[in-house]
């Protein structure tokens, strides 16, 4: 008896996830409970576990984009499921090879699925398979993409493809895409020809949708070395680039442009390239566009600004540091300062920590802080719950645990959401001055920029100081003028008398 794995529901917007590894291959054993694969989400990566033990049968390679309660893999309990695959491959090769194509007669007419809530149609962006085909179920034949995700279609029957929707064609849900003619059993010398097909198709230069596109886990390791996809001869089907293929890339692949420069087109001001290449927008980098621009079209965002003399932090910083970092096993820096100032500051204007809810204003009375991370894979933000209960060294630990797992790709979802109140820092990459925009559906956030030397009138007399410029964006539908130039002013107090932060006044 074989267990259907399918993909967990891991979050309520997430409709698909990728393949990203399988850390057990195929036929092997394994236990209950233990990691069998990990999977990608736009949002996050997580482990995908065993249910069971018994032999793994896997049913979608690393790259697939697998959508939510699809089956991805199974597992053999029986103790007839531990025979070798070796055994097993005869008796299917030739089953295979002598049974002949029948029709049933029955015709299968696949329709658009459903998606998700708000989708209420989807455009046919390829046909992996030509009108008058042969496909096995549960093979790929198509891939559709909505408004938010591109997903692949399964063929839900074994026969002969009748294209109905032709590409670009865009349905709603529950349209008709295709028909597939029942048959049992598969066309005479099929799995034959299929492998030496793919064999000639990749030195002829196979000019399928896959060539040169990277799977997901390929794109990752090939954005860690800055090497350019058009630069990999990709080995997977179709001439697709696979993670083995990325691991092998050479930053020296670099120069292979200017080989095939010759043979290319004009070169124009003495040897520069006017190459060009596209790469598919990865599906954290769609949310992410998705969400920005959301913010711009439904909330009233303005920004104020503010300069802080950040001398009086620095001194103490250079004091405490050593002794700091001693005590506690961990560096001060400058972000527990602005967390701390923070949230004084939230309990003082209660609506720069609350939300807009339909007719509603939902006021928190505690501080979660995002903390927003740059991540190979895009911009991420942990949130550090009740950082108004936590002190210095525990909000330094509290970051650094975060924004480790940002870079590892291992945030949950968990660690993603809930939070009341941002912290973006752009001045760790030179921003001098920048209005970051609000992350939903939060009200505000507050950008810090970098540290520059400056001179200012103190007292009468003109000094040199480190400054800080500040920026915090609001949304002027629940945060009013008075407030948040308030607040920002109260967070500004405080920085320039760390001992405001201490006593708490």
């Amino acid at each position: 008896m074989a267990i259907q794995v399918k993909v967990p529901t891991v979050g309520e917007s997430i409709t698909e996830v990728t393949v990203a590894n399988w850390t057990k291959k195929d036929g092997d054993a394994v236990q209950m409970d233990e990691v069998i694969a990990e999977l990608e989400s736009d949002k996050a990566t997580f482990e995908l576990t065993a249910p069971a033990a018994g032999i793994l049968r896997i049913k979608k390679q690393v790259g697939d984009a697998v959508p939510i309660g699809e089956l991805i893999c199974e597992i053999e309990e029986s103790a007839g499921a531990a025979t070798p695959k070796s055994e097993s491959k005869p008796t299917t090769a030739a089953t295979s090879s002598s049974a002949e194509p029948k029709a049933t007669g029955a015709v299968k007419e696949m329709k658009v699925p459903a998606v998700g809530e708000s989708i209420t149609e989807v455009t046919i962006s390829t046909w992996l398979k030509k009108d008058g085909d042969f496909v096995k179920l549960d093979e790929v034949i198509a891939e559709v993409e909505s408004d938010k995700a591109t997903f692949e279609l399964p063929a839900e029957a074994n026969g002969i493809l009748r294209i109905v929707a032709k590409e670009k064609d865009t349905l709603p849900i529950g349209g008709l895409i295709c028909k597939i003619e029942v048959m049992e059993g598969a066309p005479a010398g099929e799995q034959a020809t299929a492998k030496p097909a793919e064999a000639t198709a990749s030195p002829a230069g196979d000019k399928s949708y896959a060539a040169g596109h990277p799977s997901p886990a390929a794109a990752k390791i090939l954005d860690e070395k800055g090497i350019a996809a058009s630069q990999v001869q990709g080995s997977g089907v179709g001439g697709r680039i696979t993670k083995e293929d990325a691991a092998k890339a050479q930053p020296g692949a670099k120069q292979e442009p200017a080989k095939q420069a010759a043979s290319g087109p004009p070169v124009i001001g003495g040897g520069v390239s006017r190459n060009q290449r596209r790469e598919k927008m990865t599906s954290l980098r769609k949310t992410i566009a998705r969400r920005l621009v959301a913010v711009k079209n439904e909330t009233a965002m303005l920004t104020t600004f503010n300069e802080v003399d950040m001398k009086p932090i620095m001194d103490m910083r250079a004091k405490y540091k050593d002794k700091f970092k001693e005590k506690y096993g961990v560096g001060l820096g400058f972000m527990s300062f602005f967390t701390k100032a923070v949230c004084q500051a939230l309990k003082e204007w209660p609506s720069v920590n609350a939300q807009i809810d339909g007719d509603e204003i939902v006021y928190n009375d505690f501080c979660d802080i995002s903390i927003a991370v740059s991540t190979p894979r895009g911009l991420v933000v942990p949130v550090i719950r009740n950082a108004e209960s936590l002190s210095f060294d525990q909000i330094e630990m509290e970051i650094g645990r975060l924004a480790a797992r940002g870079r590892d790709g291992k945030l949950s979802i968990e660690e993603m959401t809930g939070g009341t109140f941002s912290i973006t820092n752009g001045g760790v990459f030179g921003s001098m001055l920048s209005t970051p925009i609000i992350n939903p559906p939060q009200s505000a956030i507050l950008g810090m920029h970098n540290i520059v030397e400056r001179a200012v009138v103190k007292n009468g007399q003109v000094v040199v100081t480190p400054v800080m410029y500040v920026a915090m964006s609001y949304d002027h539908r629940i945060i009013d003028g008075r407030e948040s130039v308030s607040f920002l002013v109260r967070v500004k107090e405080m920085l320039e008398d760390p001992g405001r932060l201490i006593l708490g006044i």
